[in-house]
């Protein structure tokens, strides 16, 4: 189950914009474990945007997966990783008030061991990147 830190609930305050860090492999290849997400809270969500929610069966927990499509009772969520499960598949629709905010970008923190300059390279070319709807996701929802 992709969760975020426990440090992102801590970290949430009066701006609509903070850092989340996701931990679990729902959202690969779009997300991976350790990653720190740039989140809009509250922000307007449409299909095929990466999402932070409150877990519908556990909403001390926050969850984030892809908007699919909205259903009669709120979103239809998706995690990008097929295998991983965790999504609407498990739970059903997640209704509109558990759906916090729409993220924006990732940071990917430097790995260990990353010295050489040709790694720092690669590294800074890759590390920042903005997180894009998919607006394929209604498409592979129909699919399954």
């Amino acid at each position: 189950m992709p969760e975020l830190s426990q440090e992102t609930e801590r970290a949430r305050g009066p701006l609509p914009f903070g850092p989340a860090e996701v931990t679990g492999p729902s959202m690969v290849p779009t997300l991976h474990h350790g990653d720190l997400l740039l989140v809009h809270w509250g922000a307007r969500v449409r299909p095929g945007d990466v999402i932070v929610l409150c877990h519908p069966f556990q909403q001390d927990l926050l969850v984030v997966k892809r908007a699919a499509e909205r259903r009669e009772g709120g979103w239809w969520v998706l995690g990008d990783n097929p295998y991983a499960g965790g999504d609407s598949t498990d739970y059903g629709t997640v209704p509109e008030d558990l759906v916090l905010g729409k993220v924006l970008g990732r940071y990917r923190p430097r790995a260990t061991g990353q010295r050489s300059p040709l790694a720092l390279v690669r590294w800074g070319l890759s590390a920042v990147r903005p997180v894009l709807s998919d607006r394929s996701a209604s498409r592979r929802l129909r699919a399954r």
